[in-house]
């Protein structure tokens, strides 16, 4: 590494945390556990994965796990990806170093799951559904948070881009799901013959 690439690196990371410093601050001053948001956030986590514990068919529970945590997975990714590019905030956090952990981080995939499962139990479409939850997250659920100061969005963001992106989402988890139970049916296939 020559001296150029170190000097660029090491202003990189002393950038990095200065923002990470102006972030534990901004979160004691103004987001912390003093604040009504804060419990709202919390309860915003916390309540989904309960509902989850006391909802999720035993049955298929692997299944419909796996297929949640590539729904969060792939939403946290492309969420931190949208707020280190300035399209996107929430200005109330569980933690400051942990942005959309619950608004994000539970209540959509939790609701993907329990779609998945309702979905598997009654033999209707799924992509419909999938759909019809997308709809009501980026245009019902995304502008109450937003009326509540919860979340913001920039550079031309709006809420059928944000439509998209629970999609995207969708089908990229459920692909994948798909893909690992068929090689697994596979593979149990060649171990009975």
């Amino acid at each position: 590494m020559n001296d150029e690439q170190q000097n660029r690196l090491a202003e990189i990371r002393g950038l990095k945390e200065k923002i990470t410093q102006l972030q534990v601050d901004y979160w004691f001053s103004f987001s912390d556990f003093g604040t009504w948001q804060f419990w709202v956030v919390l309860a915003a986590l916390i309540v989904p994965l309960i509902i989850l514990i006391l909802f999720i068919d035993r049955n298929n529970i692997l299944l419909l796990l796996f297929f949640g945590i590539n729904f969060h997975l792939w939403f946290q990714y492309v969420n931190a990806a949208q707020i280190s590019m300035g399209l996107l905030e929430y200005p109330y956090e569980i933690l400051p170093y942990l942005p959309s952990i619950a608004l994000d981080g539970s209540i959509a995939p939790v609701s993907y799951i329990l779609m998945y499962q309702w979905v598997l139990n009654h033999a209707k479409n799924i992509y419909l559904h999938a759909t019809l939850l997308s709809a009501v997250f980026a245009f019902v659920a995304k502008p109450i948070i937003v009326s509540f100061g919860f979340f913001h969005m920039y550079k031309g963001l709006n809420y059928f881009h944000l439509f998209l992106f629970y999609l995207l989402f969708f089908f990229v988890s459920y692909a994948i799901t798909r893909l690992f139970v068929w090689m697994q049916q596979k593979r149990a296939g060649r171990n009975s013959a």
